[in-house]
């Protein structure tokens, strides 16, 4: 499974993170005090469930051995009566019913589940 570790110093919200051995930078931008000097907690997010869109939908079109030339997952963010996320699929190389088919199955996709279902989260001191 997954794991990650992240680091913060002085340096306001300039966070070092590593993730299954891959080096990130994540930071607020100036308007909460930060520095703008990568990605947003949010924005990782975003990225984490649009990589498994994408991923998942490759992974599946390939199976069926379907002419799939690219899939665009398209990504927002949105908190009018309640926090939820605008997912938006462009998909080309494929018929209409392929297409319907893909998109239900991004309902379904392994980072969709756990942001629909919750997850629990330990904390605890060191």
């Amino acid at each position: 499974m997954a794991h990650g570790i992240a680091r913060i110093g002085n340096d306001r919200y300039r966070t070092e993170i590593t993730v299954s051995g891959h080096d990130l930078i994540a930071d607020e931008g100036a308007g909460l005090g930060g520095g703008n000097l990568g990605p947003a907690p949010y924005d990782l997010l975003l990225a984490g469930l649009g990589a498994c869109t994408a991923i998942t939908l490759r992974m599946y079109a390939d199976r069926k051995q379907w002419p799939l030339e690219s899939v665009e997952v398209g990504l927002r963010l949105l908190n009018r009566d309640r926090l939820r996320i605008d997912r938006v699929l462009t998909i080309a190389g494929l018929d209409d019913e392929q297409m319907a088919r893909l998109a239900d199955i991004a309902e379904r996709t392994p980072v969709t589940l756990t942001l629909k279902g919750g997850l629990p989260i330990d904390t605890r001191l060191a």
